[in-house]
């Protein structure tokens, strides 16, 4: 089973009033992008008896459940403090969820009846990260779940009664073990462990056998266990080993040989392969160049999304719940213009029903495209991205923003934007950049963003602004960057290793000082320190060039404006990152604003904060990019 996130998008509420912007356009109220919706996340229970959802109570989301002929549905939480970080059926009759406090990512796992009895903290522990090994879909009592009880650096496994919280350890972490693979019996059965570069894959064909090493590649190298075959003999893969891209491969466990390669893309990573639990057959590959595209491999699950393109033309399809009998699905279109809407199908009679859309107040016709877009560095790499401009405005002399993706090994996808397209909305263009390290397009050009913070990854993102102003698109005086986490670093890197390049910038949650960002990383992140030594740098081996990459320490070139957003129990990037480049700011007497909220982490989750957040960042950039007629 997929553990379904809680929400696409973050959301939050805006005091805007509706007005025309001077592109003639309507300029849509701020709350309309990032307002939580009144019904989103549903999923079917495996009976198909309820449906269920994710609704707002007290501003925070939390769960709601009706039968599936009814109307009237029951609110199952009552979470004031923080909207659940998802949600999912265990059983027929009970509900399993997430929730950390205040974003310190420390998730705990609770579990509820249908009927809203039995309410339970499962992982009552303090500083204790929880999260799933096996959700054991044929056992309604109980499933296997790893916690950092012990040691904080690492996870031990724990099978875990969900009526009652009993749980009993059946695996204990000697140190080095970073993953868990079960058969489909829920039996572990694969071990994947890491010396901080190295990864071993082991592998034991009973319980009461102990595990051998079977492989073992460098992190550069990656063999990645999906499922087993459905005999729990043979184990299904994604693999660089020799080759570029990810493979989807079908491997024998005891030798770590290839038997079959199932799918190969020539230009980027294979993604996902599902399969169906009641037929026992395999049924698709999931892949993305600019758009996520399929191969299928199964001709009643390809007869499947084909009916479903014809009941549900011109939107994304994607299967998000469904009965264990694989009769009743939940189904959500989305598409770069709307969130589109959830439905209920019905294969045996191929019926579709819907149930809700996401965002109604947000109008198609009233949204920007997302255009994908290639162009060549100065080095002659040659880059991907998306490009969205003001609906309706001539692509010429535009107000940009530039918007660096996290991660950095992550990538932009096709698809809503709530960022983009209000930003777009207020007559702004936005670039997104898959810079050099940006996954997805294989190993060589993940490998090329090592030690290259500050370099030739943030060389991308300039020459992806100076590709928009040779074009005549971009206004080369009214250009900003704005970007979180890694974005938020590769913003403050822009402004002080270009300075002259942007007009305005926006640092939401970033890293400013790389040595003590590595000091100050998680504690189940230690594990793979020394590969964050080889990624990013050593704090001793490669100091004079970490000093070089951290904008903190060339505070004294940046004259651009800027504006710094920081939760304060973020546990990725820790609040010292951004008080040290506001206070390094503010001794030379430079301005830039400030806004930190005490109850956030790694980026903003409650509705009040994301209103405050993005009121002031449009206050902002409409400050330094006024937008002309």
């Amino acid at each position: 089973m997929k553990f379904q996130p809680l929400k696409t998008v973050t959301l939050s509420l805006s005091l805007f009033m509706i007005g025309i912007n001077t592109y003639g356009q309507k300029s849509i109220p701020l709350k309309d992008f990032f307002k939580n919706p009144k019904k989103s996340g549903y999923q079917i229970s495996p009976d198909g008896k309820y449906i269920s959802y994710l609704g707002p109570y007290k501003k925070r989301m939390n769960i709601f459940v009706k039968p599936l002929e009814g109307k009237t549905a029951k609110r199952l939480t009552s979470v004031t403090d923080r909207d659940l970080g998802g949600y999912f059926w265990k059983s027929g009759s009970r509900l399993v969820y997430l929730k950390d406090n205040g974003g310190d990512e420390n998730f705990h796992l609770y579990a509820v009846n249908v009927d809203g009895s039995n309410l339970k903290d499962l992982t009552p522990f303090d500083g204790v990260k929880a999260d799933f090994v096996d959700v054991l879909e044929d056992n309604d009592n109980e499933m296997l779940i790893q916690l950092n009880k012990d040691n904080r650096e690492i996870f031990d496994v724990y099978r875990l009664n969900i009526n009652t919280g009993e749980m009993t350890k059946i695996a204990q972490n000697p140190g080095n073990i970073t993953g868990w693979v079960t058969d489909h019996d829920g039996k572990l059965r694969i071990a994947i462990t890491t010396d901080g570069t190295n990864s071993s894959m082991l592998y034991r064909e009973t319980e009461a056998d102990d595990f051998k090493i079977v492989i073992t590649t460098d992190f550069k190298e990656s063999v990645n266990p999906l499922f087993f075959d459905f005999d729990n003999k043979n184990l299904f893969a994604s693999s660089n080993i020799g080759r570029d891209k990810l493979a989807i491969v079908k491997m024998d466990p005891a030798t770590g040989k290839e038997i079959t390669n199932l799918f190969e893309h020539p230009d980027v990573d294979a993604g996902n392969l599902s399969y169906s639990r009641k037929r026992k057959v395999l049924t698709a590959i999931t892949f993305t160049t600019w758009k996520k595209q399929r191969k299928f491999l199964d001709g009643s699950t390809s007869d499947m999304f084909s009916n479903l393109e014809k009941l549900l033309p011109g939107y994304e399809i994607a299967i998000t719940s469904y009965t264990k009998d694989e009769n009743t699905f939940i189904v959500r279109t989305y598409s770069d213009k709307t969130l589109g809407g959830y439905y209920i199908y019905t294969l045996s009679t191929n019926n579709i029903t819907s149930i809700g859309e996401v965002s109604p107040w947000l109008k198609e016709d009233q949204m920007a495209d997302m255009k994908p877009i290639t162009f060549v560095t100065r080095d002659g790499q040659i880059l991907n991205g998306y490009l969205t401009l003001p609906k309706g405005k001539d692509p010429k002399n535009l107000p940009v923003v530039i918007n660096p993706h996290g991660g950095p090994w992550a990538r932009d996808n096709w698809g809503f934007n709530p960022e983009v397209q209000f930003l777009a909305n207020r007559g702004y263009a936005v670039l997104q950049i898959n810079f050099r390290g940006s996954t997805g397009y294989g190993r060589q050009f993940w490998e090329m963003s090592f030690k290259q913070w500050g370099l030739t990854m943030q060389d991308d993102i300039t020459d992806g602004v100076n590709y928009l102003i040779k074009e005549g698109i971009a206004d080369p005086k009214r250009v900003a960057i704005y970007g979180a986490s890694y974005g938020g670093y590769a913003t403050l890197a822009g402004i002080t290793y270009t300075p002259d390049l942007y007009a305005a910038a926006v640092d939401y949650v970033g890293v400013s000082n790389l040595l003590s960002f590595m000091n100050t990383i998680p504690p189940y992140w230690k594990p793979y320190l020394s590969m964050m030594y080889e990624m990013v740098g050593n704090p001793i081996a490669d100091k004079d060039l970490l000093v070089a990459a951290s904008p903190v320490f060339h505070a004294d070139k940046i004259k651009t404006p800027l504006f710094v957003a920081q939760g304060a129990k973020d546990p990725r990037v820790n609040i010292n990152e951004s008080n040290q480049i506001v206070e390094a700011l503010k001794k030379r007497g430079v301005a830039v604003e400030y806004m930190v909220k005490e109850n956030e982490g790694h980026g903003f989750s409650n509705e009040e904060n994301q209103f405050d957040f993005y009121k002031a960042m449009e206050k902002f950039l409409k400050k330094h990019l006024e937008v002309k007629n």
